[in-house]
C-alpha cells in the first residue's frame, strides 16, 4: 500500500503531487471528527428548518424577488460568500446547503440530483416561496436543471456556473471517482484538501488564502463529511442529465451559463456543447478563473448574473 509520502503521479494526465505539505489550520486528527451539533453551534451563522424530518441549514439576506444559490460538491453556502451581498441588493437570497454539506442533515441519504431537486421544493414550499430563480454550481447546476424540468411553474430564471450533467471523462474528479482507494486517500491525507482545489476548482493559486481555505472546508470537520464526498463520489451521477437537458430546452425558462475560461473539471468545451442544447441559453465566459468563477472574479460575475436576473 502507499505510503502518504508515495502519493504522486499521473491520474490518466492529471498529476497528482505529493501531498504531506503543512496543514495551515487542520491536522489530519480534525477532519471528519467533530460532532454536527457542536460545529453548528460553533459556527453556523445562517437559519435552520426541518424539511421532512432533515434539517437543512441556509443563509438568508435581501429583500426582492427570491433567488436560491445552491452550491456544488466540496463546498457548501460558504461558497457564495463574495456574492451574497451583491446579489442581496436587489433581491432576497437564499444560500442553502445541500443535505450532507456545511451545517445540514448527515443522515445516510441516496444522494442523487432526485434527492436535491427534492430538498429545492420543499426549501421553496416551507418558506413560501411561490417562484424563484435558480444559481447553481456544478452539481448544484445539475440538480437546478433537474428541479427546472419538474417543477417550472416554480422558475423565473436559471443560472448554471459551470454546470455539470453531461458525461465528462476528462474530469478529475469522475477520474477519481473510478478509483475508490485513491479517492479514499486522498480525502484523509493533511493536505489533500489544497490539492483539490487547486487541481479542480482554482485557476490561481495564491488566491487560495489561509482565510478562504479555512471558511471553505470548516464544515469538513463535521463527522461524516467524508462520507458523504465519498458516497456522491461512488454513485457517479454528475454526467447523468443529457436527456433532462433537452426537455429543458423545450421548456423556455431564461438560462444564463457562466463558466471560467481555465475550468479543469467542466472544459469550456463541455460548456459550450450544454450551451448548444439549451436553445436560447447566454454562455459568458469568465477570464482568469476556473471552476469558481463566482469566488476568483466575483465582481465581474455578480455583474453579469444581476443584469440577468434584473432584466
Amino acid at each position: 500500500m502507499a505510503t502518504k509520502e508515495q502519493v504522486k503521479g499521473n491520474l490518466n494526465g492529471v498529476l497528482v503531487p505529493s501531498v504531506m505539505a503543512k496543514q495551515t489550520r487542520c491536522n489530519q486528527s480534525c477532519w471528519n471528527s467533530q460532532s454536527l451539533d457542536v460545529m453548528r453551534e460553533k459556527c453556523a451563522n445562517g437559519k435552520f428548518i426541518e424539511l421532512n424530518g432533515h434539517s437543512t441549514h441556509y443563509i438568508e439576506k435581501g429583500k426582492g424577488p427570491a433567488v436560491i444559490l445552491v452550491h456544488g460538491w466540496f463546498h457548501d453556502s460558504q461558497m457564495w460568500n463574495r456574492n451574497i451581498d451583491a446579489l442581496a441588493m436587489r433581491f432576497k437570497v437564499y444560500a442553502i446547503d445541500l443535505w450532507g454539506f456545511g451545517y445540514s442533515t448527515r443522515e445516510i441519504m441516496d444522494w442523487g440530483y432526485p434527492l436535491y431537486a427534492s430538498q429545492l421544493i420543499e426549501f421553496m414550499d416551507a418558506l413560501s416561496i411561490n417562484r424563484a430563480s435558480l444559481v447553481g454550481q456544478s452539481m448544484g447546476a445539475g440538480a437546478s436543471m433537474l428541479f427546472c424540468t419538474q417543477y417550472p411553474g416554480r422558475v423565473d430564471k436559471l443560472v448554471l456556473v459551470s454546470p455539470a450533467g453531461l458525461p465528462n471523462s476528462s474530469s478529475f474528479i469522475d477520474k477519481l471517482a473510478l478509483r475508490r482507494c485513491l479517492k479514499e486517500l486522498l480525502l484523509n491525507l493533511d493536505n489533500s484538501r489544497r490539492l483539490i482545489l487547486k487541481t479542480v476548482f482554482i485557476y490561481n493559486e495564491n488566491s487560495i488564502s489561509d482565510r478562504y481555505f479555512e471558511e471553505l472546508t470548516r464544515f469538513h470537520e463535521v463527522r461524516g463529511t467524508n462520507e458523504v464526498l465519498l458516497a456522491i463520489l461512488r454513485k457517479n451521477f454528475f454526467g447523468t442529465l443529457p436527456f433532462k437537458i433537452d426537455c429543458l430546452s423545450a421548456i423556455g425558462i431564461p438560462i444564463l451559463i457562466v463558466c471560467g475560461r481555465h475550468d479543469k473539471s467542466i472544459s469550456l468545451k463541455l460548456v459550450e456543447k450544454t450551451h448548444c442544447m439549451l436553445k436560447g441559453s447566454r454562455l459568458e465566459v469568465i477570464e482568469q478563473s476556473a471552476h469558481c468563477a463566482n469566488y476568483e472574479q466575483p465582481d465581474r460575475f455578480n455583474e453579469v448574473v444581476t443584469n440577468f436576473l434584473r432584466e
